[in-house]
């Protein structure tokens, strides 16, 4: 299993180390901090414009390899630069990235599970009316985009909270300043802030999961393996959880490695528009600004991410599949 594990991380690290050059690159050519300098009233003299961006390693009458080297050589050394206004990139990377976790893993975790016993119990009673139900749902929710279907949840909270009177849905923001209760009634108030956009993220991982999941279920409903456990005396029930369950899992698991970067781009759109102040909300604006050392050191973190997305599928693969242990 180590081995196994060992060397689909070695597959993974060469395209991860292209995808991060590239991703400063594109931003170093797009993007023009110089601008942001040049707009002030007053403007400030060429020569300090031009010393203050060689000092950020952002002056584009630098060449572009010698700045990408000097960035490298930084990220070697676990510094991702400073921003535009001279704060360092890490401690900013680091404050906004737990923002975020709380709300992308959350949304991952409850999306992802749903998707899998949703697309099991449609494929299970395949042609009745809980499977039409859930294949619709898993239809339509796909066609939404995301920013869409935030809206459309804070428009049913904002009505929810005036049929009932009380404010029982908030969604601006982590939490509510000067919250009364303690310890505990801050965190009945952040649960409350997280809830509907964990929600967005949930419903749109949950469709995509679930949809292919029930093609994997139909694939092993009638296998060879699942008619020779009810042959030995298992219900069906028991042989689709035991044998069928476990055998579609195993391409799921692939899949998910492929649907982080969905995740992430969803994750962007929803901290935008619930004003949760995470590395979605600070790549757009980091864009805005032509913040060169922001916007790539996001595209570092978002090549870890599904980075790490890819190893748990791989740990994930070898758990559910016993011939990748034998194998390894």
């Amino acid at each position: 299993m180590a081995a196994f594990l060992l060397r689909r991380l070695a597959n993974r690290l060469v395209p991860a180390v292209l995808a991060g050059s590239l991703a400063y690159l594109l931003a170093a050519v797009a993007l023009d901090p110089r601008a942001g300098y040049e707009e002030r009233a007053p403007r400030p003299p060429e020569a300090v414009i031009d010393a203050r961006l060689s000092a950020l390693n952002l002056n584009d009458r630098t060449p572009l390899a010698d700045r990408y080297l000097t960035w490298a050589g930084g990220v070697l050394r676990g510094d991702l630069g400073r921003t535009r206004d001279g704060e360092p990139v890490n401690a900013e990377l680091a404050r906004r990235l737990g923002v975020s976790l709380r709300l992308v893993l959350t949304g991952a975790v409850l999306g992802c599970v749903l998707g899998v016993i949703l697309g099991a119990c449609a494929a299970a009673r395949r042609g009745r009316a809980a499977d039409r139900l859930i294949t619709l749902g898993s239809s339509l929710l796909p066609a939404v985009p995301v920013f869409v279907l935030a809206v459309l949840l804070q428009a049913a909270a904002g009505k929810a909270n005036d049929v009932l009177g009380v404010r029982v849905f908030v969604w601006v923001g982590e939490s509510t300043p000067g919250t009364s209760g303690g310890a505990v009634g801050a965190l009945a108030d952040r649960a409350r802030h997280l809830l509907l956009p964990t929600a967005t993220i949930a419903l749109a991982q949950l469709a995509v999961y679930c949809r292919y999941q029930r093609a994997m279920m139909l694939d092993v409903l009638h296998s060879d393996f699942v008619r020779t456990a009810r042959a030995r005396g298992l219900r069906r029930r028991s042989a689709l959880l035991r044998h069928g369950l476990r055998t579609a899992l195993v391409p799921m698991t692939a899949y998910a490695s492929y649907t982080a970067g969905l995740l992430l781009l969803g994750a962007v759109f929803t901290e935008k528009i619930f004003g949760w102040h995470g590395v979605g909300e600070w790549l757009v604006d980091s864009v805005a600004r032509g913040d060169v050392n922001a916007v790539a050191a996001i595209g570092c973190v978002s090549v870890c991410g599904v980075l790490l997305a890819g190893l748990l599928s791989d740990v994930l693969h070898g758990v559910l599949d016993p011939r990748v242990r034998r194998a390894a």
